[in-house]
């Protein structure tokens, strides 16, 4: 893996992240509104299969139509909870599942953070010898 591709990953992963969070505080700030359905995003797998399906570089901005930021991240109604199931409301929303989702992608994000600063460090340091 090329130095640069580890940090394009980490920037992908960070913007994955960032739609995830932003679909779990909708999900959260909607727990009581009745008939909303409970929203997911693509993992992140299938995201980085599609990013490595694009294997040639844009020069010009005209050129291959690849890789166009978070068109493959798709919004999809989550799965439902066998133990909340659907509430007298009409809502699918399990509170503890959302802020359990929370959890993982603030750590997450930290493991993102600390892995690119580590390599950052460790490329600093072989161009200073």
């Amino acid at each position: 893996m090329n130095p640069i591709q580890l940090f394009s990953l980490a920037s992908r992963q960070a913007e994955w992240l960032s739609i995830r969070q932003e679909v779990v505080a909708s999900n959260i700030a909607n727990v009581n509104t009745p008939e909303f359905r409970a929203k997911d995003i693509t993992p992140f797998a299938a995201v980085l299969d599609d990013t490595q399906s694009t294997a040639m570089a844009r020069t010009q901005p005209g050129h291959i139509q690849g890789f166009s930021g978070s068109d493959d991240i798709e919004v999809r109604e989550a799965a439902l909870d066998q133990e909340i199931g659907v509430q007298e409301s009409g809502n699918t929303v399990s509170l503890t599942d959302e802020l359990t989702k929370g959890g993982e992608i603030q750590r997450q994000y930290q493991l993102n953070a600390n892995l690119v600063s580590s390599f950052h460090r460790m490329m600093l340091q072989t161009v200073k010898r």
